[in-house]
């Protein structure tokens, strides 16, 4: 069964963050930035609708989508790309994979206790 994902959620880590960003080719201006930004997530969970919003003092960056429907994703002010995005349910776990410019890309998300986990995933990391 899915979880519920509603809440805020404070950053407590970011392990590993630089490498991911490495990986994936983002200039080391960004990088430095990104790495040195802990985040937030407002998450409003209604169904199959979910709204994820990330928050920081650098750039917000707002997710609107349907659990299980296929959708344009613009990352330009992220990471300059544009993918095709699914989000699923496998288990509790709410999984995403991107397609596009740079394949191999996605994360999940997970709630364990009173913490929202999220794990980015690139082929190049595996």
């Amino acid at each position: 069964m899915p979880a519920d994902l509603n809440g805020y959620w404070k950053m407590i880590s970011n392990d590993n963050f630089e490498e991911y960003l490495k990986a994936l080719d983002v200039n080391v201006a960004i990088r430095k930035i990104a790495t040195l930004l802990k985040p937030d997530k407002d998450i409003v969970h209604d169904g199959d609708h979910i709204i994820i919003k990330t928050l920081s003092t650098f750039k917000n960056y707002n997710m609107d989508f349907y659990v299980g429907k296929e959708f344009e994703e613009d990352l330009s002010g992220v990471d300059d790309r544009k993918c095709t995005t699914t989000i699923t349910w496998e288990g509790d776990k709410l999984v995403c994979v991107q397609k596009g410019e740079i394949e191999g890309r996605g994360w999940t998300h997970w709630v364990d206790g009173d913490e929202l986990h999220l794990v980015r995933k690139h082929q190049f990391l595996l």
